[in-house]
């Protein structure tokens, strides 16, 4: 009688690490205040990594890695590499550099058609957000692009853009909708991001439905314009039943902005929605304190991002409800305008998150350019910027597999950034390019 042979199991080895950011003290959840400046529970020296597939085995001391594995570091290798590779093992030198979660970035707009860079000579002129809008640019422009574009159109551009963003160390990314604002292009929307998030050696996905992100533009120029008051009666009545029974979309947004979607109105779609079995992702306070933060508060939302102008008191009711706040300091620099005061989450241990915001005035992709901004313009120290793109998020978006990510600790994927320096706060401080010299997602070297 034949015995079926054991399945092997795939194992990777990290040795010679230099500083782990591994960001794991013990606790669950999110990070902030007193519990970042314990600087010598979050980061490791002296250790390397064994992984299983695509899931950390253990973290442990590098003498023991390297008798255990009989691999040896060489003072010859100047650069990350592959010392070995057998049938059930590859070994991976990592030469003394820095070695990072995977970066997870909690707020992309990542599918749209079309190019808004003359908007750049518009706001230069003194011209509104709004008043932009009225002169053919904005969100209408963008819809108006997108709904045209084609599926492989669209499958082309987002692949371009995770292949970006994967190179400056993002693993896992959320991707909205809300540049097709019509039942149909939503829809379309949604399930191009699945099928992106779905390549193999691509960052995962996670999906928001954003249907409400303006009132849509007329179809054509023989249909009227349709009403705010009208298009949220669609929103619930048709889009949100669509996007169920799609069953793409884990989370739905609402633009909860004076000149958007009011308090009333977002608090019916986001009640809808939550109704529906979604969780609840917020835009809120970017222009003016517009009462968006309380109400993310009180609906216990996931995330309120943007939140410039939301007051204190606001900020701290949304800690108590644990809805995270996402500084996308992005948006405010494309757009020439102050940061957001992060340092008031800082001074007040109120966790919070960064994330790129990528859309048609913030083509940005990288979550190392927005961590600089954070370090440089905002004054926040390295590590803390570093838990708000990586832990933090991280507990606001859920992995198909249901694996921890955005720590590196036994049991979390092994989705790891290997940096080109041996600091680990380089990894903010390199602007004008990557500062990843290497990644593994999923356990594989990409």
């Amino acid at each position: 009688m034949n015995t079926p042979r054991p399945a092997l199991f795939m194992r990777t080895v990290l040795v010679n690490c230099g500083p782990i950011a591994h960001l794991n003290d013990g606790s669950v959840g999110v990070l902030g205040g007193a519990q970042i400046d314990r600087v010598d529970d979050l980061i490791a020296k002296n250790h390397g990594i064994v992984i299983i597939d695509n899931v950390i085995e253990k973290i442990i001391d590098s003498d023991e890695l390297v008798a255990e594995f009989q691999s040896v570091s060489s003072s010859e290798i100047s650069s990350p590499q592959q010392i070995f590779q057998g049938e059930d093992i590859s070994i991976w030198d990592i030469a003394g550099r820095a070695v990072l979660p995977g970066f997870v970035d909690a707020h992309t707009h990542l599918l749209w058609a079309g190019d808004r860079s003359r908007e750049v000579m518009w706001r230069q002129q003194g011209h509104s957000y709004s008043q932009i809008a009225e002169m053919g640019g904005g969100i209408g422009h963008t819809v108006g692009a997108t709904r045209s574009a084609t599926t492989e159109q669209l499958l082309n551009l987002g692949t371009k853009r995770l292949r970006t963003a994967l190179k400056s160390g993002t693993t896992m990314l959320e991707a909205k909708s809300g540049y097709g604002l019509d039942t149909e292009t939503e829809l379309r929307l949604l399930e191009c991001a699945k099928n992106l998030g779905s390549v193999v050696g691509m960052p995962d996905i996670d999906c928001t439905w954003l249907g409400a992100h303006a009132t849509p533009p007329p179809n054509n120029d023989q249909s009227p314009n349709l009403s705010r008051e009208d298009y949220v009666e669609e929103l619930i009545d048709e889009q949100l039943p669509a996007i169920i029974q799609q069953g793409i979309a884990r989370s739905a947004d609402v633009f909860c902005e004076p000149g958007w979607f009011t308090i009333d109105e977002t608090e019916r779609i986001a009640k809808a929605s939550i109704d529906s079995g979604l969780a609840l992702r917020l835009h809120v306070d970017e222009f003016c304190d517009g009462g968006g933060m309380k109400l993310a508060s009180d609906l216990g939302a996931v995330t309120a991002d943007h939140a410039h102008h939301s007051p204190l008191e606001s900020r701290l009711a949304a800690k108590e409800s644990r809805t995270l706040q996402g500084f996308l300091l992005g948006t405010p620099h494309s757009m020439g305008e102050p940061m957001p005061p992060v340092h008031v989450c800082v001074d007040n241990e109120i966790p919070f998150t960064i994330a790129t915001d990528f859309n048609p005035n913030c083509p940005i992709l990288s979550i190392p350019f927005i961590g600089n901004l954070a370090v440089q313009r905002c004054g926040i120290d390295p590590l803390t910027t570093l838990v708000a793109a990586t832990r933090n998020p991280a507990t606001g978006m859920r992995r198909d597999d249901g694996l921890s990510q955005g720590v590196l600790k036994k049991g979390a994927i092994a989705n790891i950034n290997i940096l080109s320096s041996k600091q680990w706060e380089a990894w903010c401080l390199q602007p004008g390019e990557t500062p990843i010299e290497m990644t593994f997602l999923h356990g594989s070297k990409v």
